[in-house]
């Protein structure tokens, strides 16, 4: 049993005081019978509940995969800064997702958000060790002797270790890198601590998920399918 009004904030309806307005206003029906009592126990399972003779399902577990511009920070909220959450459709809004991890301000590509806080702690927990593979365009061309540095795992000026990554030069002054951990501004920390300097940064893959043709700036739902997958995410 749950709320009536925690569920239809669950459909993605709206807000706390969104969904009390439509309940005041006669919107809703349980088992056919207009309800405006909020805090009113329900069954999901066991009964039908409507807004304007819809029947309602709540989302549950909702993965979302966004192809982020630069620009935005990825944060749930800054004062002086455009974030991600700014890019999230209208239906999105009212379900409390959260960024898995982080890409910073001028990188794009692949970012995914979630309402599962216990899916999104094992996401980015380091013992995942989930490979993110990105585009890098940066000054000079990679060597393979960089190619070896990364392999063997670097340690930055701060002292900062990393783990083995791979660099793979796909042409003068462009690489794709795959790293396994996220510290902070890593992969640009990573490329410019052997002398290249990153112009550009993507990220275009994590785990098995790819950004596909989803276009920058837009959004779509992981099928169960693909949350289903998330658990299973490992080095490959």
């Amino acid at each position: 049993m749950e709320r009536l009004d925690k569920f239809l904030c669950d459909c993605g309806i709206g807000t706390r005081s969104q969904v009390k307005a439509i309940l005041k206003a006669g919107r809703v029906t349980v088992d056919g019978i207009p309800e405006r009592d909020n805090g009113r126990k329900i069954d999901p399972n066991t009964q039908e509940i409507a807004l304007d003779g819809e029947i309602l399902q709540a989302f549950g577990t909702v993965v979302v995969m966004l192809n982020k511009p630069a620009g935005f920070v990825t944060a749930t909220a800054d004062e002086k800064e455009k974030t991600v959450m700014e890019l999230l459709p209208e239906e999105y809004r009212h379900l409390d997702l959260k960024p898995v991890g982080r890409l910073d301000k001028q990188t794009e590509g692949l970012l995914l958000f979630t309402n599962d806080g216990d899916l999104l702690h094992r996401l980015i927990s380091p013992k995942k060790e989930v490979p993110k593979i990105y585009y890098a365009r940066h000054e000079g061309t990679a060597t393979q002797e960089d190619v070896q540095a990364f392999s063997a795992g670097l340690t930055l000026a701060d002292g900062t270790a990393c783990l083995p990554a791979v660099l793979e030069p796909i042409g003068p002054g462009e690489s794709m890198v795959t790293v396994c951990e996220g510290k902070y501004h890593q992969v640009r920390r990573m490329l410019a601590s052997r002398h290249l300097p990153v112009t550009y940064l993507e990220r275009r893959q994590e785990g098995k998920l790819t950004l596909g043709d989803l276009p920058r700036g837009q959004v779509r739902r992981l099928t169960e399918a693909e949350v289903d997958a998330l658990d299973h995410w490992q080095v490959v």
